[in-house]
């Protein structure tokens, strides 16, 4: 398995200049944005005693986001990310009922780039400044047993694999994950597009 990752490396670097390219946007601005599909769970929910212990849902989010490409190998992006309301039914220990989750805020990153001809290889590092809105309402209950609004931030990390259409148009395939403090995880995949001027 090593043998054949360390194979895989040596070719992708010996093929690299063969199929690089060095179009007239390698670097500058560019725009864009995209859909993602992200599951977050929180664990051991602060002032709901036994009630409830678990919230894990998936739903979608998208994303609009503003680059300067400094060369072909590093890159600077700021954008809005919104994970949209997650809601659900759930079942807590004796109690039931609803809740709805709201995270939305700003990410600077970074992107490390690998290009091999109109495919391009990447690694991202970004940091999040995110507002996290929770609601929980029993149905036993006549007032929220709890709900929160804070302001976070934290680390978030990911890769994946791109492509350039037409020399402008770039569509992403992305994983990510936010290394949070108060969600235990929240994971993504997007699809982005952006075009490069």
């Amino acid at each position: 398995m090593k043998s054949g990752i360390a194979a895989a490396v040596l070719f992708a670097l010996g093929t690299s200049g063969a199929y690089a390219q060095s179009p007239d946007n390698d670097e500058g601005l560019y725009l864009g944005a995209g859909w993602g599909a992200y599951d977050v769970q929180i664990d051991d929910i602060d002032d709901t005693d036994e009630a409830i212990q678990r919230i894990d849902d998936d739903d979608n989010a998208w994303r609009a986001f503003v680059g300067w490409r400094l060369n072909p190998y590093v890159s600077f992006e700021i954008a809005y990310v919104d994970f949209g309301e997650a809601g659900d039914q759930l079942e807590g220990s004796g109690s039931s009922g609803d809740y709805q989750l709201e995270i939305s805020g700003v990410q600077p990153a970074v992107y490390g780039t690998f290009p091999l001809g109109p495919v391009e290889l990447f690694a991202k590092l970004g940091y999040y400044f995110y507002d996290v809105d929770l609601s929980i309402d029993l149905d036993d209950l006549t007032d929220d047993v709890f709900t929160s609004d804070t302001s976070e931030e934290s680390w978030s990390y990911g890769g994946g694999v791109g492509i350039t259409f037409f020399d402008r148009l770039h569509a992403k395939l992305e994983y990510e994950k936010i290394d949070s403090d108060v969600i235990d995880d929240l994971d993504s995949i997007w699809v982005t597009a952006a075009w490069r001027f």
